[in-house]
C-alpha cells in the first residue's frame, strides 16, 4: 500500500524526467520570480507616492492649524501692540505740550533791530 505522498512523489519524480516539462517549469519559475520582482517594486512605488501624499496633507493640516491659532490669538497680540502704541504716543503727546509750552525765546532778550 501505497500513501498518497508516496504516489505524488512517484508521479513527480516520472515527469520530471521529460525535458520539456523540465524546461517548462523553468521558465514557469523565472517568470513567477520576474512577476514577484515588479510586484514588490510597485508596491515600494505606491508606498512612497502615499507616503508623499500624506506628508502633504500633515503639512496642509499644519499650516491650517497655524493660521487658525493665529486668528484665535491675533486679537490678543493686537491688543498688546494698540497698548504699546497707545502708551507711546501718550508720553510723545505730553512732551509735546511740555514743549510748547516753553517760549522760543528767553524772557529777558531783546528782539534784534
Amino acid at each position: 500500500m501505497k500513501t498518497v505522498l508516496g504516489e505524488v512523489k512517484e508521479h513527480l519524480s516520472r515527469a520530471w524526467q521529460n525535458p520539456t516539462i523540465r524546461k517548462r517549469v523553468g521558465w514557469g519559475l523565472g517568470i513567477f520570480l520576474v512577476l514577484q520582482l515588479y510586484f514588490v517594486r510597485e508596491l515600494i512605488a505606491a508606498e512612497l507616492l502615499f507616503g508623499m501624499l500624506f506628508a502633504f496633507l500633515m503639512a496642509l493640516a499644519g499650516l491650517f492649524y497655524v493660521v487658525g491659532t493665529i486668528g484665535v490669538n491675533g486679537r490678543v497680540w493686537a491688543e498688546a501692540g494698540v497698548r504699546v502704541v497707545a502708551n507711546s504716543a501718550r508720553r510723545g503727546y505730553s512732551a509735546l505740550e511740555e514743549i510748547s509750552k516753553k517760549p522760543f525765546r528767553h524772557p529777558h532778550s531783546e528782539s534784534a533791530r
